[in-house]
């Protein structure tokens, strides 16, 4: 965007606000941004993506700046090779979760750093609708949320609740707030199908029961049941694990929850309970003991540690772009297995010593990347529960199989149908085999070549095949990226900030 049609753009944003009757402030409210940033924008010195156009324009009600509406796509041209440093951005799923659980405080929550995607932006909206008031502090992505003394549930946003597979885990906090409501169902990545049983497992010895029908999950609370026993989740899930500890967390007794999750966002909304006062013995095993509190109303301040999903996004793209990049604040106690795996296939790189996330817990570590020659792994590649290879970096692998030497096996023995998605990187000219709905059998190394693709509807593959585009000769567009934005932020701006070349189009 040129100088003269950025101050054109600000002018016509300017006039438009005077117009509604706006004051800076108000329109940064609207679109959830700072009032320095509208300033910026008003003077003609910030860029700005057509996806923001839109925005405001949908904000104004000014046809003049809503540069057109549908999907955003991405245009790639490589091959690439980056350069320079990166540092990672707080977890999603952490940010997600501690959104969930500030409904367990009647005081104010500030959440800092927080990841400013289309998952929490949905989050957001639903929790507006119920009464709860959000609120960005400043360009840092620090977040303010203030609880109603009632929350609002006959008028909760259905469009943006069942646009998140996240409303799920409004279950554990609100089981305490009232005896009976309704929840819209759950969205999200299209994964297959993924009951919720293991949920209800969790939650029935708080006395919850849900009955799902007519696109809403109808629950009731019986306050005469109390966990008697400790409570033994069927799968060790991630949300499964977050909602019973958010149930406990308002229980004024211990509670036991064996076969927990110790994954990333689980420790990060452990460490956030405990500022609220909730006792939490175990944190970062599979057993956690939790003596929870009869009401918790305290203001309190909470920075979620950095996200290893896009650590290994990021350490992904260095790969297969065989470049030299220092990726800052990787979660290294969340990638140990990944990154000795990738040792074993001759991935050359240096780590920093260790330090500590703002939370005060998690471990940190700076990497620069070398460019490497690899070679396929001995063994098939399988997801663990932690501290195993996460299932969420399963999909990164399959990227980079395609440009190690000799043939990989990856086992995503979780999700019925999201190996299938990782094929699409044939049409890149990679040699995937799908096995089966759970396995794929991959042959490297690959010359990516450019070519044209629908955005495939889950969040990790999705982002596999944006980075095989960075690897591919010629021009490469990827269309319909809504999934993208629901996961990272401003992913495609960030890489260009490394060297990749990615634009950001819409048809109009």
């Amino acid at each position: 965007m040129s100088e003269g049609y950025k101050n054109r753009i600000g002018n016509l944003i300017r006039d438009a606000r005077k117009h509604r009757g706006l004051t800076q402030h108000q329109l940064a409210d609207l679109l959830g941004t700072s009032q320095s940033a509208i300033n910026r924008i008003e003077k003609g010195h910030q860029n700005l993506s057509l996806e923001m156009l839109a925005r405001i324009g949908a904000a104004l009600d000014s046809e003049i700046v809503a540069l057109g509406a549908g999907p955003t796509h991405l245009r790639v041209s490589g091959p690439t090779t980056l350069s320079g440093e990166i540092e990672v951005k707080t977890s999603k799923n952490a940010g997600v979760a501690l959104l969930c659980a500030t409904l367990l405080n009647r005081g104010r929550t500030t959440l800092r750093k927080v990841a400013r995607i289309e998952e929490v932006n949905r989050l957001l909206e639903v929790l507006t609708s119920m009464g709860v008031q959000c609120r960005w502090l400043n360009d840092d992505n620090d977040l303010e949320i203030v609880p109603p003394k009632e929350l609002d549930l006959e008028h909760i946003d259905a469009d943006s609740a069942r646009r998140t597979r996240s409303i799920i885990m409004f279950l554990g906090p609100l089981l305490h707030r009232t005896d009976v409501f309704e929840l819209p169902y759950a969205g999200g990545c299209d994964l297959g199908t993924r009951t919720v049983e293991p949920h209800m497992a969790a939650l029935r010895p708080f006395g919850l029961e849900v009955k799902a029908t007519d696109g809403s999950y109808h629950a009731a609370v019986n306050r005469a049941i109390e966990p008697h026993r400790p409570i033994v989740l069927t799968e060790r899930g991630d949300t499964v694990t977050e909602n019973a500890l958010m149930a406990a967390a308002l229980h004024p007794g211990t509670t036991v929850i064996r076969n927990a999750s110790s994954n990333y966002m689980v420790q990060d909304l452990c460490f956030y309970l405990e500022r609220l006062g909730v006792r939490i013995d175990g944190i970062g095993t599979t057993t956690l003991s939790v003596t929870g509190l009869a009401n918790i109303d305290v203001d309190v301040d909470y920075a979620p540690s950095e996200d290893p999903i896009e650590a290994m996004s990021l350490l992904a793209a260095a790969i297969v772009t065989k470049s030299s990049i220092t990726i800052r604040r990787v979660p290294i106690e969340f990638l140990e297995i990944e990154l000795a795996l990738l040792e074993e296939m001759g991935f050359l790189y240096e780590r920093s010593e260790e330090y500590v996330a703002l939370n005060g817990h998690t471990r940190l570590v700076d990497i620069t990347t070398k460019p490497s020659s690899l070679h396929a792994p001995l063994d098939k590649i399988h997801p663990m529960p932690f501290p195993g290879l996460n299932i969420d970096n399963l999909p990164f692998f399959a990227v980079i199989a395609a440009v190690a030497e000799g043939q990989t096996l990856l086992h995503d023995w979780v999700y019925e149908n999201r190996a299938i998605y990782l094929t699409d990187l044939n049409k890149l000219g990679a040699k995937v085999k799908l096995l089966d709905p759970h396995r794929v059998m991959i042959e490297g190394p690959t010359s990516f070549t450019g070519t044209e693709l629908v955005c495939p509807p889950a969040l990790r593959p999705a982002v596999v095949i944006l980075l095989a585009m960075l690897a591919s000769k010629g021009t490469s567009v990827l269309r319909s990226t809504y999934v993208i934005h629901r996961g990272y932020e401003d992913l495609a701006e960030r890489l260009n900030q490394l060297g990749a070349t990615i634009e950001t189009f819409r048809d109009i």
